[in-house]
């Protein structure tokens, strides 16, 4: 698709893209599992800055199961995943993580284009820090987890009938280029430089892109 020719739809991936977040996740990591041996709480924020897109139920059963070697329960999961909820509610209201180039675009073309929210963050909470910050109305939806990155991308493209050939995603990670590939979307990899290596399409800005 010539980046000029207006797509069906773009989704968007919500840390690092929309927000300037990851700083802000690595202490809420740090801190659910703050009793364990510093070099393996390292090796959690390590494989969770590795794995941006994927959800925190994953990365806390990857900590326990993984790098302790101890089964964890569903229970434990979800009370770890709250008390890191709690953390990021109280953390990521604040506007002035948002990026500003990202915001001007979205408010730019949110009355010509659908824009969707697809994050690995908690639903929940991600839908109470887009009202918070006041970007909620921007987006036709916004979906995070604990469904699958690949499961919301598919299930918005089948709700809204959006051609996946002409329908875009931007993220920061590659588990965001996944999601894009394994659905057929067009890939916008944005703000990690590993990305560049492998991606057709990295936005070194968001003026980079306009739509006829």
């Amino acid at each position: 698709m010539d980046s000029r020719m207006t797509p069906d739809s773009i989704l968007f991936d919500f840390d690092g893209v929309i927000v300037d977040s990851m700083h802000i996740r690595d202490f809420g990591y740090r801190e659910i599992v703050k009793e364990f041996a510093p070099d393996l709480v390292d090796q959690l924020v390590l494989y969770h800055r590795n794995n941006a897109g994927l959800s925190r139920y994953v990365k806390i059963r990857y900590f326990y199961e993984n790098l302790l070697g101890k089964e964890i329960s569903v229970e434990k999961v979800n009370e770890l995943a709250e008390k890191f909820s709690l953390i990021m509610k109280a953390k990521l209201t604040d506007p002035s993580i948002i990026i500003e180039e990202a915001i001007l675009f979205i408010k730019k073309y949110y009355t010509k284009l659908p824009l969707h929210i697809v994050s690995g963050s908690d639903q929940d909470e991600l839908r109470y820090i887009c009202q918070c910050i006041n970007i909620d109305s921007y987006f036709l939806t916004i979906e995070g987890s604990p469904t699958s990155k690949n499961d919301l991308v598919s299930g918005i493209i089948s709700s809204y009938k959006y051609n996946p050939h002409n329908t875009i995603l931007i993220g920061d990670s590659i588990n965001d280029y996944d999601a894009a590939k394994a659905n057929g979307l067009i890939f916008y990899a944005y703000n990690n430089d590993e990305l560049r290596k492998s991606c057709n399409i990295y936005l070194d800005s968001f003026d980079g892109i306009f739509f006829n």
